[in-house]
This record gives C-alpha cells, sequence and structure tokens, in this order.
C-alpha cells in the first residue's frame, strides 16, 4: 500500500462502489456528479469494480474549505482510492475529470493501467486580444463594485455588468468554487501529457465547442500511445 494511505481524503467523499474486479475510477466533469455515469454503469461493470465518486464540490460531497487546483483534486482521488483499497485501476475522465486523470496518470503512473478520456479539459485556451480586455473590463467592474466611496447605484450598475459576463460555469459557481473554477480553467496540462505512459483511449465529439476537437488533436500527439475516437454530430 502506498504511503499516501495514511492521508485521509478531505472532505470525505460520497462515492457509489459497484461490483467486484478490476477497479474502474470514474471522474465526472464540472457542475455534474456521480450521476452523470449512471446510464452505463450496467454497461462497463461486468466483473469490474466501479469506483464514482462525486468530487469535492459537487452531489452529495462537500466543497472543499479553500480553492483548490488540479493537483489537490488528485492528491484526494488518490487518498480515497487509498481508503478503498485501491492500489491500480483503469481510469475514465469526463470534461473537468479529465483534468485530474491526466495528473494521477502522468505523476503517479503505479496507479494507473489504462486511462479514457471523454471530452477532457486540461489544454488552456490562448486568450485573443478581445478575451484579454473582456478579463481587465470584467476586474474594473469589480473593482468599481467594491469602491465604497462611489455612489451606491455605480455600484449596483457595476455588479450587474460584471454578473453578465464570464461563462456559464462561472456565473453559476459561488464563494470557494468560484475560486477553484478559476484556479482549474488557467492551469495548462500540456506539460504531462508526454509522461502518460498508460495506453490512453480519447473520445471525443466533433461539435464540442467547450473543449474543442483540436484539444482532442493535440493530446493524441503529445500522449505517446494514444488512440482517438470521434463521433460525428455529439458535442460536449
Amino acid at each position: 500500500m502506498p504511503a499516501r494511505a495514511a492521508i485521509a481524503e478531505e472532505p470525505r467523499a460520497h462515492v457509489v462502489v459497484r461490483g467486484a474486479g478490476a477497479p474502474v475510477l470514474l471522474l465526472h466533469g464540472w457542475g455534474t456528479s456521480s450521476d452523470l455515469f449512471e446510464p452505463i454503469l450496467d454497461g462497463i461493470g461486468a466483473g469490474r469494480q466501479l469506483v464514482v465518486p462525486d468530487l469535492p464540490g459537487f452531489g452529495a460531497t462537500p466543497a472543499p474549505a479553500a480553492p483548490w487546483s488540479v493537483r489537490e483534486y488528485a492528491d484526494w482521488t488518490l487518498a480515497l482510492l487509498d481508503r478503498l483499497g485501491v492500489d491500480r485501476c483503469d481510469v475514465i475522465g469526463h470534461s473537468n475529470g479529465g483534468r485530474i486523470a491526466i495528473l494521477i496518470a502522468a505523476e503517479h503512473p503505479e496507479r494507473v493501467r489504462r486511462v479514457v478520456l471523454t471530452a477532457s479539459a486540461g489544454i488552456r485556451a490562448r486568450r485573443t486580444l478581445r478575451g484579454r480586455a473582456s478579463v481587465r473590463a470584467y476586474k474594473t467592474l469589480r473593482r468599481v463594485e467594491r469602491a465604497t466611496v462611489l455612489p451606491a447605484s455605480w455600484r449596483l450598475v457595476a455588479k450587474r455588468r460584471a454578473d453578465r459576463r464570464g461563462s456559464d460555469d462561472y456565473r453559476a459557481a459561488t464563494g470557494v468554487m468560484r475560486g477553484t473554477l478559476v484556479r482549474l480553467v488557467n492551469e495548462d496540462l500540456r506539460p504531462l501529457l508526454p509522461r502518460i505512459d498508460a495506453p490512453t483511449l480519447l473520445i471525443w465529439g466533433d461539435r464540442d465547442t467547450e473543449t474543442p476537437i483540436a484539444d482532442a488533436r493535440a493530446m493524441e500527439r503529445l500522449i505517446p500511445d494514444a488512440g482517438l475516437v470521434v463521433f460525428e454530430g455529439a458535442s460536449h
């Protein structure tokens, strides 16, 4: 058992464990929960032990005490596996869950047999001039909102305009999870991809606008033993 076994996962996980056999870890994406995988569990569960946690901040698992990065999520996941007595497993990661799978596979290859990344996040989008201007405008609006020396009406207008900016995920996130989202989307995991030794299957939809097909092709190039399957007409 790895030395990490002494570390308890905090917050304590709500996790579905089903079946017996070779373990498979399934990691859901942002804004979802272990319920995401319910429709496919019977299809992949024969002769397998399925480990399907609600990641911290989603489903029935509480949010962390402070904003987390991919590394904290990966450490938490490994501690959960240790508690369950799972030394090595196949890993399936969807969207944000793919970020966690990438880090674990790259930095803890002894824990991973094979990897499946479905519409995985992990490649940070390059900001355009328009994107950088939008970020500056957002920060300015938030500064105006907090400036108590300004009239309340100005601050209210700034708040309303700022609240309309950002992605749907950002607007929906609150408190520590908003800070977590900011940390996650600003991490670029490209340097980790060549370090993944496990055979890796990439599954993508050609109409995915959240993690575009270009990300899949970049991962296919950078991961040494990777193959890509594209579903026509499918999105994220």
